[in-house]
């Protein structure tokens, strides 16, 4: 369970307890599977799904040369998913040309074969799939991914600001080149990224083509959300990696000015590698990350009926004959 300070999160317990109640209240839904082509993909229900209640979701992508199946595994959503009730996907990519799956996400990572496969659609569709088949919470919506599955998911959060919500990537990076994304809403970031990554370096580096390291994908994309370039410590420290001892991954968030809807954070694992050995607190983390960043709600603009289009037409005629009036008396 995630720990702040020696604080436990409420909303960690009040999932825990509202899960209880709808497991009682309603009956369990089973996992499904959406086929658009490239073979079936599971769909996990927690067990508390209602129908009638909007549920947030979470795409999760691997890395370059791995799968769905392990990046649940690297996540822990089969246990994070469950208790925050998060309805989540972990698709695979396509094989390139040496037999490794991966996503064509930025110029730097991972389309190696120059394919024109485009994920970034197929990604979308996706999403578009579930929320056809389930009660999806519009405003919950999230991609999170490791390595090439972070270049992703900022592809996705460049392409796509006006259905995500937010996006955890841990060891990738956005575009190098910020004029290559144009968001056009803002969208929660949230970049997880180990200093002694040996495969995409934390300071940045290139792949046959330059990616930024895990600072500047951050501001970069506070920028894009309006952030005051300030950064801001904490608040406390957690203990993401269990290869490295203590509370090793420390916060820093660009929490002012930002427009409603978007916020920049790291969260920088002090001599963490590519791949960190998660602790069980990492996905609930991340989930707990994923619940309170929402996007915002729309504002409702009350419709106005026939008689009040002809009572406020009256208005404005019956304000302009008094200016009117007013005028000729001044003569």
């Amino acid at each position: 369970m995630i720990r702040r300070n020696g604080f436990y999160p409420s909303f960690v317990k009040q999932s825990v307890i509202a899960a209880a109640v709808l497991v009682v209240a309603y009956p369990a839904f089973a996992d499904s599977q959406i086929d658009l082509g490239r073979g079936p993909i599971t769909i996990h229900v927690p067990a508390s799904y209602d129908p009638g209640t909007p549920a947030p979701l979470a795409i999760l992508l691997h890395g370059y040369g791995s799968n769905g199946s392990a990046t649940e595994a690297f996540f822990g959503f089969a246990t994070a998913a469950e208790t925050a009730g998060i309805i989540y996907a972990a698709p695979d990519g396509t094989t390139d040309l040496s037999g490794y799956p991966f996503w064509n996400a930025t110029d730097a990572c991972c389309n190696f074969n120059n394919s024109t496969v485009d994920d970034s659609g197929y990604l979308r569709s996706l999403v578009e799939a579930i929320q056809a088949d389930y009660n999806i919470d519009d405003l919950c919506v999230y991609f999170a991914g490791l390595s090439n599955g972070g270049f992703m998911s900022y592809r996705m959060a460049c392409d796509h600001a006006d259905l995500i919500a937010g996006i955890v990537s841990v060891a990738g990076a956005t575009f190098d080149d910020a004029a290559d994304c144009s968001p056009t809403e803002p969208v929660h970031i949230l970049q997880i990224h180990g200093t002694a990554d040996t495969v995409i370096l934390y300071a940045g580096g290139s792949l046959a083509v330059p990616y930024p390291g895990a600072v500047e994908s951050v501001e970069t994309w506070a920028q894009y959300n309006g952030c005051v370039l300030t950064p801001v410590a904490g608040p406390g420290t957690l203990d993401l990696d269990a290869g490295l001892p203590g509370a090793e991954t420390t916060i820093t968030r660009y929490p002012y000015g930002c427009s409603s809807g978007g916020s920049a954070e790291l969260w920088t694992v002090s001599g963490g590698p590519h791949v960190i050995s998660p602790t069980p607190d990492f996905g609930a983390s991340v989930a707990e990350f994923m619940l309170t960043h929402p996007r915002p709600a729309p504002i409702d603009v009350p419709a106005i009926s026939e008689w009040g289009m002809v009572t406020l037409t009256l208005l404005v005629l019956t304000a302009g004959s008094v200016v009117l009036l007013r005028r000729r008396a001044a003569v």
